[in-house]
């Protein structure tokens, strides 16, 4: 005998089974090499995070601890958004091959902190990531971009090295395009947890929008420029989401972090955010905030 269930339990069930699916969508975190020793805390961090804003399933490929490891060959074309935590030696040929048709062919990239510091000589990867600094970069990397007093953006080609940063504090945070689907919605100036303010990054910055910037004071030993915070670049189909920040484990507690994150590799998952509810306590012009690691 068949049993008809009242309409309203239908949708109950139905509700439920959607409430439990899984993630759409699957990232990558590329880690193994690094000049910051906390990395492997950093990782999962990140991990949670991505977890945590319910859109993604999260595995982690770790290279050897050094030297170029000929084994390290994700397969890249499995996932929507690869996350880079690593600054070392070159990935095999075959790998960044592999990587660069990836992006390419419209597959999405993160770059957190040092992980602009990687692959100073290789081409198509400064491309991808827009700026960066250290590695031996240097004019011939590209110029220095940057904002200048009213905001318009500077494309400096005069000679130098690439990546310096002063003292560790917290700073401000401006956002400069709060139409692009990343910032939009967040508080126009917003503070963030005490970090490494990189500036005097350089590099191609084409295809590329400066979506936040933050004031390199020289009180702290900055540039005394506005440099680049939050990008976003766009290469060939994919797409690429640029943060300096997330040095220490206190910078990446940070909720202005935390948000900008997960909408980032949302973003360079599929060119839209759909996370447009912006946290209860996401920092203000004046003051921080900061999550302890675990916490919801």
């Amino acid at each position: 005998m068949l049993y008809r269930l009242p309409l309203t339990v239908l949708l109950f069930l139905l509700s439920l089974t959607t409430a439990y699916a899984a993630p759409a969508m699957k990232a990558l975190i590329v880690d193994g090499q690094n000049n910051h020793g906390n990395w492997p805390t950093t990782t999962q961090m990140m991990k949670h995070y991505l977890e945590d804003s319910g859109l993604f399933t999260v595995d982690v490929a770790t290279t050897a601890r050094q030297g170029t490891d000929p084994n390290f060959k994700p397969d890249f074309a499995k996932y929507d958004v690869v996350v880079s935590n690593y600054n070392g030696a070159p990935w095999p040929k075959e790998t960044q091959q592999a990587f660069v048709d990836y992006v390419a062919g419209g597959g999405g990239f993160v770059v957190v902190h040092a992980a602009d510091n990687a692959f100073g000589d290789w081409k198509e990867y400064n491309e991808i990531i827009g700026l960066g600094g250290w590695g031996g970069r240097s004019e011939k990397s590209g110029p220095y971009i940057y904002l200048d007093e009213r905001g318009k953006l500077v494309r400096d080609d005069k000679a130098g090295s690439g990546g310096h940063h002063g003292a560790q504090h917290d700073f401000l945070i401006i956002t400069r395009n709060d139409e692009h689907p990343i910032t939009k919605g967040l508080p126009h100036q917003w503070m963030h947890v005490k970090d490494e303010l990189y500036d005097l990054l350089r590099g191609p910055g084409e295809n590329m929008q400066v979506l936040a910037t933050a004031y390199a004071d020289p009180k702290f030993g900055g540039s005394g420029r506005h440099e680049p915070m939050i990008m976003a670049i766009e290469y060939g189909q994919g797409r690429c989401f640029h943060t300096p920040m997330g040095h220490g484990n206190d910078s990446q507690e940070c909720v202005g972090f935390i948000t900008v994150l997960q909408r980032g590799a949302e973003w360079a998952a599929t060119g839209k955010v759909t996370q447009t509810k912006v946290p209860e306590d996401f920092p203000t012009a004046d003051k921080t905030s900061q999550r302890t690691f675990g916490e919801k």
